[in-house]
């Protein structure tokens, strides 16, 4: 698949921002990974006004969302999904989207409630950063569904492309057969690698790196 113009620049963004940084990094699976993505550091207002365009151009590449209220899953899905919703009303014929987000403790005075913002009707897309074991996007399926809503789909900054350790199948594969929905990504672990290998390999710590990340991928890698 050929890399869009977004994707690219979102790979330069995040590793200018020290969000995605190659070496070597022990994850929790235990697994060594030659590079590691930490949406966290992605941590100022520039950031996530540019942050919020890569999520919008994503989710406008794929015409087959179709969403009345974007959703962002407490804690890190909160300012993702604002600064999502505002990219998407400031782009050229643009969209103003309601959004919404959790609360981990339900409150029980004021408003009450555990949701925050817009009501979870119609249909709902989610937005965060990555899927790892799926739990938070589960927890937000079960939200969507107590609120009467439809799961619109899921859009995320990353996708691993990595089989769960009991599972041939990645997290994000795990959700789209669990629940039939799409499951958007700004970019995967095949367009990091198409990446680097465009940049060129002519230093020995390129070339090492792209290696790297080929084998990681040969690995550990689902099947798509």
């Amino acid at each position: 698949m050929v890399l869009q113009a977004y994707q690219r620049e979102f790979i330069d963004f995040a590793i200018a921002n020290g969000v995605l940084t190659f070496g070597e990094f022990t994850l929790k699976s235990g697994r060594k990974s030659p590079y590691f993505f930490n949406a966290g550091k992605f941590n100022s207002g520039s950031a996530l006004h540019k942050l919020g365009q890569y999520y919008a151009a994503a989710i406008r590449a794929h015409a087959e969302l179709h969403y009345d209220v974007v959703f962002g899953p407490a804690y890190k899905g909160i300012p993702l999904a604002a600064s999502t919703v505002i990219a998407l009303a400031a782009q050229e014929g643009g969209r103003d989207v309601a959004y919404s987000f959790n609360r981990k403790e339900k409150k029980d005075h004021g408003e009450g409630g555990s949701i925050v913002g817009a009501q979870l009707a119609g249909r709902v897309l989610i937005v965060d950063d990555v899927i790892t074991a799926g739990t938070a996007i589960r927890e937000s399926m079960q939200l969507i569904a107590e609120e009467g809503a439809q799961l619109a789909g899921v859009v995320v900054a990353i996708d691993r492309q990595e089989r769960g350790r009991e599972s041939e199948q990645s997290a994000i594969q795990e959700i789209q057969g669990e629940y039939g929905v799409p499951v958007v990504v700004v970019v995967r672990l095949d367009d990091i690698v198409e990446y680097l290998a465009e940049n060129g390999s002519s230093d020995a710590a390129a070339a090492e790196r792209l290696d790297a990340m080929k084998k990681y991928r040969q690995e550990y890698g689902a099947q798509y």
